[in-house]
């Protein structure tokens, strides 16, 4: 079935939420069950390795029946409520935590796997996380080794368990073997998911059941997701992407997932032709990767029907390029980890213009306007402001930050996205720009403040400022611009001091050197100028 765009002609912008699909009142936990019901001996979950092989398979039934044991694992270690942080790559294990914790009314905290110490140690902290699974380690990073700095003199944390030891996993699964699990209400919270905010320090999101069930549900249903697809999983598993889109979208329609521990464009198209998958979710960075591959060696693609792609801006140039080169469907999307994620999607019967120069129309249940920025009034047709969505997939709150909550979700129940945007009469949203500054890189979120307060550290730098550069691959790159107390110091110093306290992915791509920043009336520093001089190459690049 071709989903079709909603009929509406707009007189302001504010799209009213369509109940084409119902809301689901039911817990991860009900519909695991559900599920496993119905679909007993279908192939849920098919593990490819590190090495890119096929390692273990689940069907419904079996990975119902190790969710329920781990839940009574769980359930036996830890109170309903209690935060537990999994940090971990694309593992089995990851959705097996999901699904037990979901059942024991543990929530799952996630955590990047190729986070430092410092990182760790606030998410840990923040979340008054009572347990940390993880692996050993991760590409290079010593996960076992950074945990045990990371939970030095933490009193909360009862237990560290390593996902690979089965036995400490499941400790106490069969104790208490008439132990029932605890009720578990569709409005608990399910996940708390970080996300970087304009403060510097990671927001935790506190994520519903109902948020993340639905949201999946809409997104895969407008994705013409069917019980007999088959989905390629390369999205994080601690994003909202990876574990909610993917995995419970998976759930939804008791289809299988096949879940990718580490990617590369060749193994994805060689899953595809092998699995005959017809579903893939990405950002433009592995999408772009993904088609180039395909153009350079091409392969059968005849079973893919829909590529997928969000995390950032989409160039009308690849979506053509994905569409000759895999005759699919490809529809981008929109969201952000408050919304569980999505907000607006594509249909598939959309016009490649549409596809291009949009980012769709709300999803199911999703009221979306378009409000400006003084007064937050909602604007004419037309009129650029700030994007704002309402609906069951709203976060519960930031955990413990009461007053960010404030900022973000009013009471009207608006979530206020931060993105600049218009809508047309039909209720299709442009982005426009952003209110806050944030960078996105390769389909992840990276806020400047964060990494500013990180250089601000350094005893040879006055002030410095983060800014995103447009790039062809990255969508965009972090540069700093960094005025020093005296004599400059090198780049190469500057990115060893970055990777000692922040990942990988948020050191600046590009160091430029400034004598004098130029400011605002209110002596704020103009980051637009700053932009501006880098694309112009006024900029005085820092060996």
């Amino acid at each position: 079935m071709i989903s079709t765009m909603y009929d509406v002609n707009l007189t302001k912008s504010y799209f009213q939420s369509q109940s084409d699909i119902h809301v689901m009142e039911l817990s991860i936990g009900d519909v695991l069950k559900e599920t496993a019901a119905h679909r007993t001996g279908a192939e849920a979950l098919v593990e490819i390795t590190r090495n890119g092989e096929e390692g273990r398979r689940w069907t419904y039934g079996e990975l119902f029946k190790e969710s329920v044991d781990l839940a009574h694992a769980l359930a036996s270690r830890f109170e309903k409520g209690s935060h537990i942080v999994i940090w971990a790559p694309n593992i089995p294990e990851w959705v097996l935590m999901e699904y037990a914790a979901a059942l024991a009314g543990v929530v799952l905290v996630t955590a990047n796997p190729a986070l430092q110490e410092k990182e760790l140690r606030y998410i840990l902290e923040q979340s008054e996380a009572v347990g940390l699974f993880l692996v050993s380690e991760f590409r290079g990073n010593p996960m076992k080794e950074i945990a045990e700095q990371a939970v030095f003199n933490n009193s909360l944390i009862r237990e560290v368990t390593d996902m690979a030891d089965y036995e400490q996993l499941f400790l106490n699964k069969n104790k208490n073997e008439n132990r029932v699990l605890p009720d578990v209400s569709p409005k608990d919270p399910a996940q708390i998911q970080y996300t970087s905010g304009t403060t510097g320090f990671p927001k935790g999101a506190v994520l519903s059941h109902l948020g993340l069930i639905n949201n999946a549900k809409f997104y895969a249903a407008r994705c013409g997701i069917r019980k007999k697809s088959t989905w390629i999983n390369i999205m994080p598993m601690f994003h909202t992407s990876g574990c909610g889109m993917v995995t419970l979208g998976c759930l939804n329609f008791g289809c299988r997932m096949v879940l990718v521990s580490i990617f590369d464009p060749k193994l994805v198209l060689e899953l595809i032709v092998s699995f005959g998958a017809d579903i893939i979710l990405s950002v433009p960075t592995t999408a772009l990767a993904i088609l180039e591959e395909q153009e350079v060696n091409p392969r059968d693609m005849g079973s893919l029907k829909v590529m997928s792609c969000g995390g950032g801006n989409v160039a009308p140039e690849m979506i053509l390029r994905v569409k000759e080169s895999f005759n699919c469907n490809f529809s981008t999307l929109y969201g952000q980890t408050e919304y569980c994620p999505v907000i607006t999607q594509h249909h598939l019967s959309d016009s490649i213009d549409d596809v291009c120069m949009t980012i769709g129309q709300p999803l199911s249940q999703t009221a979306v306007s378009i409000q400006s920025i003084e007064g937050s009034e909602i604007l004419p047709i037309g009129d650029i402001g700030e994007i704002c969505a309402r609906g069951p997939s709203t976060m519960i709150a930031y955990y413990g930050n009461p007053e960010a909550t404030q900022e973000t979700v009013d009471k009207a129940g608006w979530l206020h996205t931060g993105d600049l945007g218009f809508m047309d009469q039909r209720g299709y949203v442009t982005i426009t720009g952003r209110v806050k500054e944030m960078i996105i890189r390769g389909g992840e979120n990276h806020f400047p403040a964060e990494i500013e307060n990180v250089l601000r550290e350094h005893p040879a730098i006055s002030d410095v400022a983060i800014v995103g550069i447009p790039h062809s691959k990255w969508g965009e790159v972090i540069a700093a611009f960094v005025r020093f107390n005296d004599e400059p110091v090198s780049a190469k110093e500057l990115k060893i001091f970055c990777r000692a306290q922040i990942s990988p992915q948020k050191t600046p791509t590009l160091w430029r050197r400034v004598d004098e920043f130029p400011m605002t009336g209110s002596a704020k520093i103009q980051k637009f100028k700053l932009r501006e001089l880098e694309l112009t190459e006024l900029t005085i690049p820092l060996n």
